[in-house]
């Protein structure tokens, strides 16, 4: 089972996902929350994500397929399936993704968009990067962020709906609603 959470920075992706993994049993992957380890750890890869991360771009998609490719393959045998929190960002990761996974007789169930308005994604970052010091979280860095998320991110979106693989989930109300509604949508789907 392949699921993939879609939507803005700080649609709520991260708890959500927690709690998605937690249910059906998935392989939670973020590609931010590896990047951001990668960056602590001040790898070759983390010491190139950062430069993307501080400037709110996307990471090229060569490197973010690897590294996600080289994570499921290297964790395959233990995982009843993923649920790809992040990921894909940009039409060509969405196509790449879908190869790598036919290659491997695997397929997308299902991709949940998150739909929440940009005055609540705005307030959500500024809140979580004051009680996390996230360097991604900051109101310069936050505009360009939800700037590549519409001019780049969104049109996966589109890719998806053509796959019929495509739901959207709204992003605003209780964490439990919300939850409630994506399981609908899980079930659906699986």
């Amino acid at each position: 089972m392949t699921i993939i959470l879609f939507g803005p920075p700080g649609c709520g992706k991260g708890t959500q996902s927690e709690l998605i993994a937690e249910k059906y049993k998935l392989k939670h992957i973020s590609t931010g929350d590896i990047l951001r380890t990668e960056m602590e750890m001040g790898t070759d890869l983390g010491l190139s994500a950062k430069k993307y991360v501080t400037e709110g771009k996307l990471m090229p998609d060569d490197v973010i397929i690897g590294m996600l490719m080289k994570f499921i393959q290297s964790n395959d045998a233990s995982m009843k399936g993923v649920l790809l929190d992040g990921f894909p960002r940009t039409t060509a990761q969405a196509e790449a993704l879908e190869e790598k996974l036919t290659l491997s007789n695997k397929q997308t169930n299902v991709l949940i968009d998150l739909r929440v308005n940009e005055e609540e994604l705005i307030s959500r970052m500024i809140l979580r990067g004051k009680a996390t010091e996230r360097i991604d979280d900051n109101p310069e860095t936050i505009k360009k962020r939800l700037q590549v998320y519409a001019e780049q991110t969104y049109q996966v979106k589109s890719f998806y709906q053509k796959l019929n693989k495509y739901v959207a989930v709204n992003g605003l109300g209780k964490i439990e609603d919300i939850f409630g509604n994506i399981c609908i949508e899980i079930e659906k789907a699986i």
